[in-house]
């Protein structure tokens, strides 16, 4: 099979879909790799590690369309990599296709085969390759807010940690999965008053057990989320429905009870995002003030440490990319439920049960094409 790895486009991402390590373990199966000139460059993947570990290098992304059997990529495709997909041409990326229906539309224009990493399973019910940007994006996202808070940056001028004789930030994240545990452990570990929010009753105990009485948690209700919300220096959203947009669960007219200078960061906002306010910003601007309180939206925040990013995802992804490359996509989908619960789009049908409700396209079951 050729297997391509186009330089990613969209605004300040650094990451690319492979590592060189990726690269040899495909090229030793007896795949052919095309990556693009420099795609890995600004994290220090030169394009000499890619041809030593047996890939062909093109000058443009144009080049890899037209001759991969399959792109491997991190983000969605933009408009013009969707225009390059041809029929049956398998992608591997991440998607969020939810709230996102202009590129749904595209993707199913292309008769393409479209694989999204955020609805892959495993046999313990989670996300194995929506776990390791989890887990970047949640660490983050206490580095980001934390530098928010800055008074230069408009925030309160809170340091979350304190120090002697004055008490330290509060925290409010919500959502007790991946995303929220590694945020707290990062406000933890600066010292900060750390709340969590979940609706699961076993997940709340999960935390509390590892953590004990240096994480406080609350059971998940709109009258706990508004005000808990409205006492915190930071609040971090980390909810996630597989698939679907994430629910609003600041709204709009909580804002004006808030801290003045408050800082919101929505790690959710690949999925459309938690706070009714919230909108996709960028790396290059990357916040927003609405009502006094600073929004942190940034669709892509990995990207922020693309090299540790890139490694971690590819850890995760190379094996799922090594039995579409050895057995075709057809027969690695049929095997595979678990890597079957990634198919979002199929030849024109959509095939993830929350993209179709929720963009009103028929849901057609993936077992039933393939």
């Amino acid at each position: 099979m050729i297997i391509g790895v186009p330089k990613e486009i969209k605004n300040h991402e650094y990451r690319i879909g492979m590592t060189p390590a990726g690269v040899r373990e495909l090229v030793c199966l007896g795949h052919q790799v095309l990556v693009q000139r420099d795609g890995g460059a600004s994290i220090g993947l030169t394009n000499d590690q890619y041809r030593a570990a047996g890939a062909r290098l093109t000058n443009t992304a144009e080049e890899i369309f037209a001759a991969a059997d399959m792109i491997v990529k991190v983000k969605e495709p933009q408009a013009e990599e969707c225009a390059m997909l041809r029929p049956e041409q398998v992608i591997f990326t991440y998607l969020h296709l939810a709230p996102d229906p202009e590129q749904t539309k595209r993707l199913i224009d292309s008769n393409a085969v479209a694989i999204a990493y955020e609805t892959v399973t495993d046999d313990h019910g989670a996300l194995p390759l929506l776990a390791p940007m989890s887990e970047v994006a949640g660490r983050m996202a206490i580095q980001a807010g934390a530098h928010t808070l800055e008074k230069a940056q408009g925030g309160n001028g809170t340091l979350l940690g304190g120090v002697p004789g004055v008490s330290p930030g509060k925290v409010v994240v919500i959502g007790g999965g991946v995303v929220g545990e590694n945020a707290a452990r990062m406000a933890m570990g600066l010292g900060a008053d750390v709340l969590v929010l979940d609706r699961s009753i076993d997940r709340l105990k999960t935390l509390d057990n590892l953590y004990g009485p240096q994480l406080k948690t609350l059971y998940s209700t709109v009258e706990s989320v508004e005000t808990s919300v409205c006492d915190a220096d930071l609040i971090i959203g980390a909810v996630l429905v597989p698939g679907a947009a994430a629910p609003k669960l600041v709204k709009r007219e909580t804002l004006v009870n808030m801290r003045s200078g408050a800082v919101l960061v929505d790690v959710a906002i690949d999925q459309g995002g938690c706070f009714e306010t919230s909108k996709p910003t960028t790396h290059q601007d990357p916040t927003y003030s609405v009502d006094g309180v600073v929004h942190y939206c940034v669709a892509n925040m990995p990207g922020g440490v693309a090299r540790t990013a890139t490694f971690a995802l590819t850890n995760s992804t190379l094996p799922f990319v090594i039995a579409l490359a050895n057995k075709g996509f057809q027969r690695a989908l049929s095997e595979d439920h678990h890597l079957r619960n990634g198919l979002n789009i199929y030849k024109g049908h959509v095939t993830c049960r929350p993209v179709a409700e929720e963009l009103g396209y028929e849901y057609v079951p993936s077992s039933g094409v393939i």
